[in-house]
């Protein structure tokens, strides 16, 4: 109160005033006893600021002008997250740590690799944070070039890439392992964060198989050996290519491959293909393309390398400053196993052959705002574990796919938890081409949700197993380079249920040459997927089911779709032989247990249901706009319920644009 009376024991320290000769004897008597008890609680208080202490963070510092033989501190911090990892496994801080990365550039030595010793807790969590402009870099950067001078490599170039040609020495930079990978690019060369292409022509686009001269004929005018004829003029330049490939779709629109050439025969326009061929075998009309050609080396941002004498041919872009040249190094950038309640924050990674973080058995594991970019595979593969999740990350260049999250456990359905949120995936699928989603789910209660997907030869988000869920993505621009594909694809399973797609955005997805794709795609048979709320503007094949059962296509809108919904009958006609294949998938898992059994109602008595018919699938409540509505099998429409679907009137959006 501001008229209150002065009172002394609010304005000074009541222990020091408890003898003064101004009090009354009852103040005195209150002060000493405020003494005493402000004495107890300084010395309760003592352990428990101390284990608050403890408790806290401990914070190191990474920087690019650090040592390891620095204490790591922020006025003399570490030169490597290697050496910081190592400091906190040491130091096992009961309170968690930040590690503090400071943007520049980190050649690793070695692949970084994280064990459950590593971990944090549920507590006391441990976090490596980088600054805005951090890269963890899994190559090795190229400033050493010069113009070319050999002879006998000028003779072969383009005459106009002769004065543009650069020349690094690979293995005086100390880079010696210059195999071209297998099932991966191996060795691949960067310029200003961009994949610059192999020499290969032509340049862009395809040549045709013109005939196919195997002695093992196949359906279709095909046959099994890797032997045809070509139409070009460009065979002369090819024979003493000793490194030359061929990248084709060889029997099937969705089944690429790339294969070292074993002889060039001139005259005749034959080419013969190495041995293993490819599985399909070779068909006429099919397309492909040749690379590893030094002769074929005659536009800018490409590049030839000499493996034989570690030696890389490029015509730059653009003039080469320092930093702006890499090559591909280590097998991986992160490998974790067993690791728990770790986030990585804010990093760039880049320049691995292999994966960018490759987490296994992991829990509580996040990667959070970074960018994933420029690998020979994939971004992030996650295996086993638990919640492990990819959130808010720009993802491209990637030679395989984008995430793939595999956890949970099928038989028990217990949900893995993994998650992929709010990330923007594109221009990956770069070497393997097909079946290299952006979003790869398997196991059990896995989620993709909030991405954009764009630009990419083939699927944007595959899954399979059980209670996957794939909600309010945007995808476009996929399946360019594909038939008989499917933006979101699925196959060949009956156990594999509780699956949905919701609140999607799938929009101008075409196929190869505009001849034709799907939206969501139930391949095979595959059954009991729910494809809600999602609105499909110019997809060919929009929700396509391929014989399976028990899917709901619900409350979806489709515009300029041809058709919006499609289902066949496959199972009771061409595809009948898949019935043990699928039986037998459907017996690796406890489908007539309790558990199984009140998950999936419609799953115990199936195999004495007609299996193979496409009997469950409800349409209901779909808006159809343009385009085409029904595109449905004959023989499986008696199978088949539509109700309360808006297909031939105007349904009156508030704005159609």
């Amino acid at each position: 109160s501001a008229d209150a009376p002065a009172d002394p024991c609010r304005l000074a320290d009541p222990c020091r005033l408890a003898d003064s000769p101004d009090r009354p004897p009852a103040r005195q008597a209150d002060a000493a006893a405020c003494r005493i008890v402000l004495s107890e609680i300084v010395t309760m208080l003592t352990p428990t600021l101390l284990a608050l202490l403890a408790l806290a963070p401990l914070n190191l510092y990474v920087a690019p002008n650090g040592a390891d033989t620095n204490p790591g501190t922020q006025a003399a911090p570490f030169a490597t997250v290697e050496h910081a990892r190592d400091a906190l496994r040491a130091a096992k801080p009961a309170g968690g740590a930040v590690v503090h990365v400071a943007a520049g550039v980190y050649e690793l030595a070695r692949p970084l690799a994280f064990t459950a010793a590593d971990s944090g807790t549920a507590d006391a969590p441990i976090t490596y944070r980088a600054a805005r402009g951090t890269k963890l870099l899994a190559g090795k950067r190229l400033d050493t070039w010069r113009p070319v001078t050999d002879a006998a490599v000028l003779a072969k170039l383009d005459p106009a890439a002769r004065a543009k040609v650069l020349v690094a020495d690979l293995k005086a930079a100390g880079v010696t392992d210059l195999a071209m990978g297998g099932n991966g690019p191996g060795m691949e060369l960067f310029f200003g964060g961009q994949a610059m292409g192999l020499a290969r022509y032509p340049n862009q686009g395809f040549l045709k198989v013109a005939k196919v001269e195997g002695a093992t004929k196949t359906e279709r005018g095909g046959c099994k050996e890797g032997i045809f004829t070509c139409d070009t003029d460009r065979l002369e330049r090819w024979v003493d290519e000793p490194a030359l490939m061929a990248h084709g779709y060889w029997y099937w629109d969705w089944a690429d491959q790339r294969q070292p050439v074993a002889s060039i025969d001139v005259a005749a326009k034959r080419i013969t293909l190495r041995e293993p061929w490819h599985g399909y075998g070779y068909r006429p009309g099919q397309w492909f393309y040749m690379y590893s050609a030094l002769c074929e080396l005659d536009q800018p941002g490409e590049w030839y390398a000499d493996r034989e004498r570690g030696l890389l041919y490029f015509w730059p872009p653009q003039a080469i400053t320092p930093g702006q040249a890499m090559v591909t190094l280590h097998p991986n950038l992160v490998a974790a196993d067993g690791l728990k309640q770790v986030s990585f924050e804010g990093f760039t990674f880049e320049g691995s052959r292999g994966n960018g973080l490759v987490l296994t058995n992991c829990e509580d594991v996040t990667v959070s705002g970074c960018t994933i970019a420029n690998l020979g595979s994939w971004a992030v593969s996650a295996n086993g574990g638990h919640r492990v999740k990819v959130i808010g990350c720009d993802i491209t260049g990637c030679g395989d796919g984008g995430v793939s999250l595999n956890g949970g456990d099928r038989a028990k359905l217990t949900a893995g938890e993994h998650l992929v949120d709010n990330c923007h995936i594109w221009a990956y699928s770069r070497w393997n081409r097909m079946y290299r989603p952006a979003v790869q789910l398997n196991g059990c209660g896995n989620k993709a949700s909030h991405c954009l997907i764009n630009d990419a030869p083939h699927m944007a988000i595959g899954f399979g197993g059980n209670d996957q869920v794939i909600e309010f993505c945007e995808i476009h621009s996929v399946c360019y380079e594909s038939n008989d594909a499917g933006a979101i694809y699925t196959g060949r399973n009956w156990s594999c249920r509780g699956n949905v797609v919701r609140n999607t955005y799938l929009h101008h997805i075409y196929g190869h040459e505009g001849r034709g794709c799907m939206g969501i795609y139930l391949d095979d048979n595959f059954s009991s997927c729910d494809m809600i709320g999602n609105l499909f503007y110019q997809v060919p094949r929009a929700a396509f089911v391929g014989g399976g059962r028990d899917n709901n296509i619900l409350n979806n809108i489709f515009v300029d779709c041809t058709p919006a919904v499609a289902i066949d009958a496959r199972g009771l006609g061409w595809r009948a032989y898949g019935k043990d294949e699928l039986t037998a998938r459907l017996k690796e898992m406890p489908y007539t247990s309790p558990l199984w059994t009140e998950r999936y109602p419609t799953l115990p008595g199936m195999l004495d249901d007609e299996p193979m018919a496409p009997k469950g699938n409800v349409i209901a409540r779909n808006i159809c706009v343009g385009g085409k509505w029904d595109g449905c099998e004959g023989k499986a429409k008696p199978y088949l319920k539509f109700e309360n679907n808006l297909t031939d009137q105007d349904p009156l959006f508030v704005d159609a644009a």
